[in-house]
């Protein structure tokens, strides 16, 4: 039977050029969210945004899976920078993903780990190969490290510092080791990318929402590729 894939953003602009290029488009509602099933070149896709946070992301990474029977996962959207070596605009795809914000030190647990789990999910090794030969077709710098997720917009400096520090992280966002988590529990291949959209020396005019669209199209131009280069 064919793989379907599932691709997610955390937010509507994150998926609207996606469905752009997408074939034979229909809606499906549930559990409070839209689903879009289409092609691309005679394959399945379902697209979907879970809206922000750790508990929208689980609860879309599980239906698109349970329900839409999607046996592969693509992550796209944007995150805040912890390396001094991630500018606005650069591209990094996790190679693992933890949670800053999940704490059970005080039972002798690591910060960030698990309940019979791990504290960092790796993602699925061909995903990334995937997504490196089409960054050196397109003639993109792809960077590669850990993104920490947490239920927190992570503005202040020290705990930028600390997460970074405590996990060894390049960069944080809001929903990827939720659907880390998902996927991994599921046996489904996972891969997450993200646009650097805020940097430690970030310019005070930047403007957010232009950046996000301009992201969004480059990162679906991204990702559509990467499907294109899936065996299915």
């Amino acid at each position: 039977m064919p793989r379907k894939i599932a691709i997610m953003g955390a937010m509507p602009e994150e998926i609207a050029p996606l469905l752009e290029k997408l074939d034979h488009v229909t809606t499906c509602v549930y559990a409070s969210n839209t689903y879009y099933e289409g092609t691309y070149k005679g394959k399945e896709v379902v697209v979907a945004y879970s809206k922000i946070g750790k508990v929208f992301a689980t609860l879309t990474a599980t239906v698109l899976i349970e329900k839409f029977g999607c046996d592969l996962l693509l992550f796209s959207g944007v995150a805040g920078a912890i390396s001094e070596e991630l500018a606005i605009g650069d591209l990094i795809i996790a190679d693992g993903l933890c949670q800053h914000d999940l704490d059970i030190t005080a039972f002798g647990h690591p910060h960030g780990y698990v309940p019979e789990g791990e504290v960092c999910i790796p993602t699925d090794v061909t995903l990334r190969n995937i997504a490196k030969e089409v960054a050196k077709e397109k003639c993109l710098t792809l960077k590669e490290g850990v993104i920490a997720t947490g239920d927190q917009f992570v503005a202040n400096s020290e705990r930028k510092e600390w997460i970074g520090r405590t996990f060894n992280a390049h960069a944080l966002e809001m929903e990827g080791a939720s659907v880390a988590v998902v996927c991994s529990s599921l046996n489904v291949p996972f891969f997450i990318m993200r646009a650097i959209s805020d940097s430690a020396d970030m310019d005070a005019g930047f403007d957010f929402d232009a950046f996000l669209e301009s992201s969004a199209k480059v990162s679906a131009d991204f990702v559509i590729s990467m499907v294109e280069k899936i065996e299915v």
